[in-house]
């Protein structure tokens, strides 16, 4: 008798296991990962622009200010209910001015002429909800310039996305430090040459770094080989959905210490 009641026990037993087994091989994919899309340098009459607006993939819209097509272009995203962030340019430590466009912030400025330039930049893009840095290698890494253009983006009561165009940016340090939500890019979906194929991989490491971390920010942009970016994009977006992956606006994937302290959030500072 007791052989038997071993046997049914140990039989139920590889039963259970096999179905459990099954059941995670062939369960829906974890429906938590997340991953914000910034689409780079709109504002001007450039490929890709309009191919990203029809395309409703729910990108996050970053627009180079004071341009012919800027505000135009930043109420069209809001339209289509896309986030909309200003792409603020910033002085390189390599490169043509020009490649900045208009009013950039440059070491030689005062702080007053900073402040000015950022507040004027904010204020003429429309439904505007974050920065992010256009080029930016110089500026990111001086701290008294970067808090400068911070407490604007502060007092405006929007984020901040560091896009990652220097290693040694004091973004997330003094965003850290002045309670403004932030976060940095992960992976740049593009370059100047890109081919579409080579946006595809660059989705495939952004959905690595998504289901790895559960979240991740990727950067491509609109301009001369703005469609291969769309392309590249739209190709990514099946297995992004085999993983689960949600494409959400930046603003939802940000770092900020309510986040981090949620008992303290109806507690002044």
């Amino acid at each position: 008798m007791k052989k038997y009641l071993t046997f049914f026990t140990l039989l139920i037993f590889l039963t259970t296991f096999q179905t459990t087994l099954f059941a995670n091989e062939h369960s829906t994919p974890h429906q938590n990962f997340q991953a914000a899309i910034i689409i780079d340098d709109f504002g001007g009459d450039v490929k890709g622009v309009n191919e990203f607006f029809g395309s409703k993939i729910p990108i996050t819209v970053a627009v180079m200010p004071f341009l012919k097509n800027s505000k135009e272009q930043a109420l069209k995203a809001h339209e289509l209910g896309l986030e909309v962030m200003l792409h603020l340019p910033l002085e390189p430590k390599k490169g043509k001015k020009s490649w900045l466009g208009p009013n950039p912030i440059t070491s030689d400025l005062s702080h007053e002429e900073i402040r000015k330039r950022v507040t004027a930049a904010i204020e003429s893009t429309p439904h505007v909800a974050g920065v992010n840095n256009h080029m930016g290698s110089k500026i990111v890494e001086d701290e008294e310039i970067m808090r400068v253009i911070l407490e604007v983006v502060k007092e405006y009561d929007l984020y901040v996305i560091d896009s990652g165009t220097s290693g040694k940016s004091v973004i997330p340090k003094l965003a850290e430090e002045m309670n403004i939500p932030w976060s940095i890019r992960d992976t740049f979906l593009d370059d100047t040459h890109s081919s579409s194929s080579h946006v595809h991989q660059q989705m495939m490491k952004l959905a690595k770094v998504a289901t790895k971390h559960g979240k991740a920010i990727g950067i491509g942009h609109v301009g001369v080989k703005g469609t291969e970016t769309v392309k590249g994009v739209k190709s990514a977006l099946p297995h992004f959905k085999e993983k689960g992956i949600e494409i959400v606006p930046a603003s939802h994937l940000l770092q900020t210490k309510i986040e981090e302290n949620p008992e303290k959030f109806w507690q002044s500072e």
